[in-house]
């Protein structure tokens, strides 16, 4: 395992909307041994309301200082030598203050997955995501935040809808 892993054992999936965060994120933590967290669902918790919701009454500026005290929560945590793979939510790492935060806390790992996929996954999807109503939005920002993810430390390309296979090519990663 890497020093930096050693000294702050966190790994932060990061990656757009429907990339397989908290999927993957499950089974790599059990595969670990290591504790999960999934931002969006900490902030759900928190709020007593979803995250459409706080979107919807509150705006994304506020959803996004609410997002920050999660992950600095989660942070602190991992901090105090407790080993967690928490997934963020899509626009986390586009935040300067989160990618900083991650950047010196533990190890960033871009979920990478094609925008054909996303849209067949947000198809499927009971409940559409507040940023992905809008197709042109949603591709938008699909190009847009590739440049924030292309700063993590690690690049997966998820080329299956097998959870396994990303998890397994994760744990083949030089930091573990």
């Amino acid at each position: 395992m890497i020093h930096k892993l050693k000294l702050t054992p966190g790994v932060y999936l990061v990656g757009f909307m429907a990339s397989g965060k908290t999927t993957i994120g499950r089974k790599l933590a059990y595969e670990l041994g290591w504790a999960f967290a999934d931002i969006d669902e900490d902030i759900e918790a928190e709020e007593k309301s979803t995250i459409h919701q706080i979107f919807e009454e509150r705006g994304e500026a506020e959803f996004r200082k609410i997002e920050t005290k999660a992950i600095q929560k989660r942070v602190k945590s991992v901090r105090t030598g407790r080993p967690m793979v928490v997934a963020l939510g899509g626009g986390s790492f586009t935040q300067q203050e989160n990618y900083e935060l991650l950047e010196n806390n533990g190890v960033s790992i871009w979920l990478d997955v094609p925008l054909a996929v996303v849209r067949r996954r947000l198809a499927n999807c009971e409940d559409v995501r507040p940023l992905a109503r809008d197709p042109e939005r949603l591709e938008h920002l699909f190009f847009a935040r590739r440049a924030s993810y292309q700063r993590a430390d690690h690049r997966i390309e998820v080329t299956s809808d097998e959870p396994d296979d990303s998890v397994h090519r994760i744990l083949a990663l030089p930091i573990f």
